[in-house]
């Protein structure tokens, strides 16, 4: 594929930006549609389905980010001369096409593109059928952006496909796909693994954890939880499960202090079997399936542990390797936590909301990548891109 100056695709960006402030009602209008024909069973996907003037903000304040940032592709990660004479020199360059397959949120649609063409790559969106309206329009105001400044349309395609279609296109596409990154749920990333041809990085489930150790600052530890759990459902960073030390001083004092405080912002709290014997009215957790569950609504469980090392056991166990977050004055036990938790981002006396892009100075994401390759955590402008091997010769044989 053709590389693109930054001056191009810069220029491109700048076009979408102008799109998106003309075209503001035009975009309301068209969400409304998907809205009305949304049946409200699913609150947080619903959350997410919503534009308004806010986000809108948002997308426009992505796009001049990634405009900002400087252009990944092309960057020396290495240069050698070795003593044959010969000049390797090793490069960053585009994947080619990425694939994202998502749902509900039509600013995702902007972000995932602004990325994946800065890093020079064309783009195949799968979204949601309950997002056609919204995306469409926005696919529609990319391509005016692109045909503005002279460029073919295919840099950015929506595929409206269903389950059926989507298998077959994944088995056999139209086109080379070099990446996929399914974000949803573990029945959509399976259905990916299960059916693509070639790399899947997995933005995985969020099903997030939270341990209060025995040496906390308890203010600090109510007003983290709460911004955790109750900030926004919808986030794949949202809190789900939390383990308190029950040698914590004023144990039971401060337990039943949390599952009021959590039940009062409208919390669902479900125990283990030695948090019930102080919680007596909450209801139990009778199967273990339940630990790694992602809730996506105002619920979530509370677990007594005996010490760091049982917290991490069950955190490595039940998370979806996503975020984890210790609450400790203790440096010891933090830092045994913070190297032995197997998540791709791991917190001291912080929430887990903080495991996005934007706020972990990344920037807009593709995606929060739960994989170990070939990135893990937020993936942003720097990280879609590979690497490219140039090798300078003159008449060269190996012998």
């Amino acid at each position: 594929m053709e590389l693109l100056s930054t001056e191009i695709k810069n220029n491109v960006i700048n076009s979408m930006i102008f799109q998106l402030k003309e075209n503001h009602n035009l975009l309301l209008n068209a969400n409304k549609k998907d809205l009305d024909a949304f049946k409200k069973e699913d609150q947080a996907m619903y959350d997410r389905l919503i534009i308004n003037d806010k986000k809108i903000e948002g997308m426009i304040v992505a796009l001049e980010e990634v405009k900002a940032q400087e252009d990944p592709v092309s960057k020396i990660i290495s240069d050698k001369s070795l003593q044959n004479g010969l000049k390797v020199v090793n490069k960053t360059a585009p994947f080619g096409t990425i694939m994202i397959i998502y749902e509900s949120r039509p600013d995702v649609t902007v972000e995932a593109t602004v990325l994946a063409f800065k890093a020079n790559n064309k783009i195949l969106l799968k979204g949601g059928k309950e997002a056609i309206h919204s995306n469409t329009a926005i696919v529609n105001l990319w391509h005016k952006a692109l045909e503005e400044n002279n460029l073919d349309t295919s840099y950015i395609q929506l595929l409206n496909l269903n389950r059926d279609q989507t298998q077959a296109f994944l088995k056999n596409p139209t086109e080379p796909l070099d990446l996929i990154v399914p974000r949803g749920g573990e029945r959509l990333i399976q259905f990916v693994k299960e059916h693509a041809k070639c790399a899947v990085l997995v933005s995985g489930r969020g099903n997030n954890f939270l341990y209060i150790d025995k040496n906390t600052n308890w203010k600090n530890t109510i007003q983290v939880i709460l911004n955790a759990k109750t900030d926004k459902i919808s986030a794949c960073n949202a809190l789900d499960k939390i383990l308190i030390d029950k040698n914590i001083p004023d144990y039971q004092a401060k337990l039943n202090e949390l599952n009021t405080i959590l039940k009062e912002n409208g919390v669902n709290v479900l125990v283990d079997e030695k948090a019930k014997q102080t919680l007596t009215e909450e209801a139990l957790i009778e199967d273990n399936a339940l630990w790694y569950q992602e809730f996506l609504e105002m619920k979530c469980c509370i677990g007594v542990v005996d010490s760091v090392s049982q917290a991490i056991r069950k955190i490595n166990k039940y998370s979806g390797g996503h975020s984890a977050s210790i609450l400790t004055t203790d440096n010891a036990s933090a830092k045994m936590f913070m190297e032995q938790v197997d998540c791709a981002a791991v917190y001291l006396n912080a929430s887990t909301r903080f495991t996005d892009g934007g706020q972990m100075g990344v920037g807009a994401e593709l995606a929060i990548s739960t994989d170990k390759l070939h990135h893990r955590g937020p993936l942003g402008l720097k990280e879609l891109v590979t690497n490219k091997y140039y090798v300078f010769g003159e008449g060269h044989v190996r012998t």
